[in-house]
């Protein structure tokens, strides 16, 4: 049994890429709760009570709208329900019997912030308040959100909603995969009829790069904040929660980040390995990432690269074939991994096909083995 978990031990292979002399120092902020999160890789980049579940606000209707456009066409007419209107906090003013679309209601949510609009949604979407709410749960956990339960789609405060800044970071970082929930928070104004309705976030067009997403307020959640950005290529979200300067702090969260950070594409690059061929014309097989890994890095994080590979390979080998994985960690973490792939092709040498051989042979290619 010793020699058979020798034979099929993964090998991990380890390189530590680099260490940067000294980290820039992380600004001061205002913030009860703060996140940054590298959108690519979901990497947090700083951090103060990232899981501390709080009051959110209008926060909420990033999920709210995130759910709306998975489950409804934008372009669909609506006539609003006399139920839909009058609700308490920020409103677009929805009446009784207007007619416009759900692509129209997203934007009174995500610009003026509509709790009516919010309202309307969940009922459109789910048939009520509740069945929605039950779904922006469903979805949270999907999400990875531990520390995170949703009452109601708009944000008024209750003591069973609630979300972490992580939270928060991590389904703004799934809805801007869906490029209208990017149109839509990106305006700075919308006119729906004969309202014009104005985006509340400030750092539009302040902050270089910033293109969304939510603001909110309440006196019990203090000011909450969403924001992402924009530059050279790097996408950042960051999250604060009861904060009484958000504007600054984001933009110095910003300058900080992308001052002392930089987009490396070349984490992989020369990098090469090679796996023992049992029963092949060539003794070993190259190996080759299938792409690139590349990473927005901080100054001060360490980078290492483990690829996983088995001990060996039985012949013959098909160029393209899967072989095994590499993970980049930072700071202990991992943060991105790609599939690695045969390089060439190695043809069978001598027949195994016959005898105690191919028994072991059959034996052995069936087996899956993790080792940690």
């Amino acid at each position: 049994m010793k020699i058979l978990r020798s034979l099929l031990a993964v090998c991990c292979v380890s390189a530590a890429l680099f260490i940067s002399a000294e980290a820039a120092e992380t600004p001061d902020i205002s913030a009860a709760a703060a996140v940054l999160m590298d959108a690519d890789s979901g990497r947090l980049l700083m951090e103060l009570a990232p899981d501390e579940p709080r009051l959110i606000a209008s926060t909420t209707k990033i999920m709210t709208a995130m759910l709306a456009l998975e489950r409804c066409d934008p372009d669909m007419t609506v006539t609003v329900d006399p139920a839909w209107t009058g609700i308490e906090g920020s409103s677009m003013y929805l009446a009784p019997g207007q007619t416009l679309t759900v692509r129209e209601l997203l934007q009174g949510l995500m610009l003026a912030s509509g709790n009516d609009a919010a309202v309307a949604l969940a009922c459109i979407a789910a048939g009520s308040v509740d069945a929605f709410s039950e779904l922006m749960n469903e979805k949270a956990r999907e999400l990875g959100c531990e520390n995170t339960h949703f009452s109601n789609p708009n944000g008024l405060d209750g003591e069973d909603h609630f979300a972490s800044a992580r939270d928060l970071a991590l389904m703004t970082r799934a809805a801007l995969q869906d490029p209208r929930f990017r149109d839509i928070v990106s305006r700075t104004t919308a006119q729906i009829g004969e309202n014009v309705y104005t985006n509340h976030n400030k750092l539009l067009g302040s902050c270089p790069g910033v293109f969304g997403v939510k603001t909110g307020y309440t006196a019990a959640a203090g000011r909450t904040l969403v924001s992402c950005c924009e530059r050279e290529g790097v996408t950042l979200i960051c999250v604060t929660l009861n904060d009484p300067d958000d504007w600054r702090d984001h933009e110095a969260l910003y300058d900080w980040a992308y001052g002392a950070g930089a987009l490396r594409d070349d984490l992989l690059e020369g990098s090469s390995w090679q796996v023992p061929v049992i029963g092949g014309t060539e003794e070993q097989v190259p190996v080759l990432p299938e792409k690139e890994l590349p990473l927005f890095l901080l100054e001060g994080d360490t980078v290492n690269v483990v690829a996983q590979l088995p001990a060996f390979v039985y012949a013959e080998v098909s160029a393209g074939r899967e072989a095994g994985r590499v993970r980049i960690y930072v700071n202990g973490a991992e943060c991105a991994s790609v599939p690695l792939r045969y390089g060439e092709d190695v043809a069978r040498a001598v027949s195994v096909r016959s005898g105690w051989l191919a028994d072991l042979r059959s034996f052995l290619e069936r087996k899956i083995y993790t080792f940690s």
